[in-house]
């Protein structure tokens, strides 16, 4: 016989109002069921799920089940592995206690989710280019999904970065040009995860007659991509040896990617982006050491005179005045949180979009301002210095 506790819950993922759910406490820790389980509703494709997240030792595995299933799985689940349930939801927090023969406990407490968190959540879901279970053959390729669409547990963090990075290419296709082969350049490819991932969103998805060119120092690396390339057919997609700051085999580009090349190998990427006149600019700063010798101001001196503060502030400062500099020459910046910080320190994007408003006077005068105060003299600015106001 159903009890009531089994029939609410099945009741709340049928209408879509459990927001959030974890699954604790084994009622046997020698059997092979996850210490824990995280429930939370996500936007597929084919339309909303609950995502059952099995957080085990060294591993996060993901089931995605319809409304109308969930439920009767997170009952069976209660039923045979787990003693202990906390269901948020929009009107309360209900916490579900069961004793060793299966009777249960509610308390009700002042609910901590809301729809509107759900909603954003939901978003989030809707904007990944590549969802799991659906195998991409890039991802396959470089260790990252199984031939099924399965994400490795120890790539999830970057199968996560891929997808963020993604979403931030997506919100600003609109800005480059239509009606004409695009050329992408990615300075310090690497082993070109994102670079691979570019392609597929363009080429691949979007059918669009595009170009792309990784440009990296390490043979090696250049070697294992071109190979990669070939291997997956993708035949606009070329990568070479060469240096940021002279490479010279294209006269224009639309899109320019930069991730993590070091200190002012940026700033020659993005100098070179701006001669080509690119619509687009994603760029990961890394390693910014060249202001950290330079800045210097008596009003700062409790920051500049702790080593630690003083390179995060360079740090600041120094993307402040790549970003700045660019709203100068009529770009519109944003600087954008790219992984999480618990990943990795260097997480700042710089995107950038080309408009027609020209060169904005008033921006130079805050950047003098700016860069007297600190009595620093950017690479930046020495490159583009024949585009820049006079001084």
């Amino acid at each position: 016989m159903t009890e009531q506790w089994q029939q609410d819950i099945c009741r709340l993922t049928e209408t879509g109002g459990l927001l959030q759910g974890t699954l604790s406490q084994l009622r046997r820790k020698d059997g092979d069921a996850a210490p824990k389980i995280i429930i939370r509703p996500v936007q597929l494709k084919n339309g909303l799920h609950y995502q059952f997240e099995a957080h085990f030792a060294n591993k996060v595995i993901h089931n995605n089940w319809l409304p109308e299933d969930a439920g009767p799985k997170l009952v069976e689940l209660l039923d045979e592995q787990y003693r202990q349930a906390l269901l948020k939801t929009q009107e309360a927090d209900i916490q579900l206690l069961l004793s060793k023969k299966g009777k249960p406990t509610l308390l009700r407490k002042p609910p901590t989710a809301s729809a509107a968190s759900t909603e954003q959540q939901h978003n989030r879901q809707k904007q990944r280019v590549i969802a799991e279970g659906q195998a991409a053959p890039f991802m396959v390729e470089l260790g990252i999904m199984t031939p099924e669409g399965k994400v490795h547990a120890k790539k999830q963090d970057k199968f996560r970065q891929i997808n963020r990075f993604l979403e931030m290419v997506t919100d600003v296709l609109p800005q480059l040009p239509q009606g004409k082969p695009l050329t992408i350049i990615d300075f310090g490819c690497g082993k070109s995860y994102l670079t691979f991932a570019l392609y597929h969103l363009l080429a691949v998805e979007q059918n669009r007659d595009i170009r792309i060119i990784g440009l990296d120092l390490k043979a090696d690396v250049i070697t294992f991509c071109s190979e990669l390339a070939h291997t997956l057919g993708y035949d606009k997609l070329s990568f070479m040896v060469g240096d940021i700051a002279d490479y010279d085999g294209v006269s224009e580009a639309d899109m320019v990617v930069t991730l993590h090349a070091c200190d002012t190998a940026t700033d020659a990427a993005l100098a070179k982006a701006v001669g080509w006149g690119a619509s687009v600019i994603m760029s990961v700063p890394c390693c910014q050491h060249e202001l950290f010798k330079q800045v210097s101001s008596d009003a700062l001196a409790p920051i500049l005179s702790q080593g630690l503060l003083k390179e995060r502030f360079a740090a600041i400062a120094t993307d402040a005045a790549r970003g700045t500099l660019l709203e100068v020459l009529g770009y519109k910046v944003q600087m954008l949180e790219f992984v999480d910080p618990e990943h990795t320190p260097k997480n700042l994007l710089i995107r950038a979009v080309r408009s027609e408003s020209g060169t904005q006077v008033k921006k130079w005068e805050q950047y003098e301002q700016f860069r007297n105060f600190l009595q620093i003299a950017p690479s930046l600015e020495k490159l583009l210095a024949g585009r820049l106001p006079a001084n």
